[in-house]
C-alpha cells in the first residue's frame, strides 16, 4: 500500500498532537477534490474513542493545519474511530489483524482479480498471506490499495 508523500507529510505532522491527546493516529487519508477535499483522520485508544475525543483530536490539529497550512485551497477535516470495519493502512496492522477477515482491494489483478476477501493468515516480509476461496495467496502490501476488517457478528 504505497502511501504519498503529501500523506506521509500529514502523518508526520499531526500524529505527536494525536498522541499528546492520548490517543494512536491509525491512519489517514485525503482526498484531494478542490473545493471539496476531505481530510479523514482515524483515532484509536485504549479505552476505544468517543465524541469528545474526536472533538479533542481535531481541535489540536486544526491548530496545527492552520499554522503550517500543508493543503492549499479548502479542505474538511474529519477526524473519528475506525470502527468495525476499520480500514488497515500498516505492516503492523495487518499482523494485528492475523486470524481475521478482510477485504482487500488491489492497485493491480494478481490472478486477474483486484478484489480479494479472506483471512489474513501471516504476515511475512512486505507481503500478506490471505486463506482465500481454499487456497493460500501472497499479496505484496505494495500491491494493496485498500483493505478493511470484516466486522465479525
Amino acid at each position: 500500500m504505497a502511501v504519498s508523500q503529501k500523506v506521509q507529510t500529514l502523518i508526520t505532522m499531526l500524529q505527536p498532537a494525536v498522541e499528546a491527546c492520548g490517543f494512536e493516529l491509525w491512519g489517514l487519508e485525503f482526498f484531494p477534490q478542490g473545493k471539496r477535499s476531505v481530510l479523514r483522520i482515524y483515532i484509536d485508544g485504549a479505552e476505544g474513542v468517543t465524541v469528545e475525543g474526536c472533538s479533542q483530536v481535531s481541535h489540536q490539529v486544526s491548530g496545527i493545519l492552520d499554522v503550517e497550512d500543508p493543503i492549499s485551497g479548502e479542505y474538511l477535516l474529519e477526524v473519528s474511530s475506525p470502527g468495525w470495519d476499520r480500514p488497515l493502512f500498516t505492516l503492523p496492522h495487518y499482523q494485528r489483524f492475523v486470524g481475521s477477515e478482510v477485504n482487500l482491494r488491489l492497485v493491480a489483478p494478481i490472478n486477474a482479480r483486484r478484489r480479494y476477501k479472506g483471512v489474513i493468515q501471516a504476515v511475512i516480509d512486505n507481503t500478506i498471506e490471505l486463506a482465500f476461496e481454499g487456497q493460500m495467496i501472497r499479496i505484496p502490501f505494495a500491491q494493496i490499495d485498500k483493505a478493511n476488517v470484516v466486522p465479525s457478528v
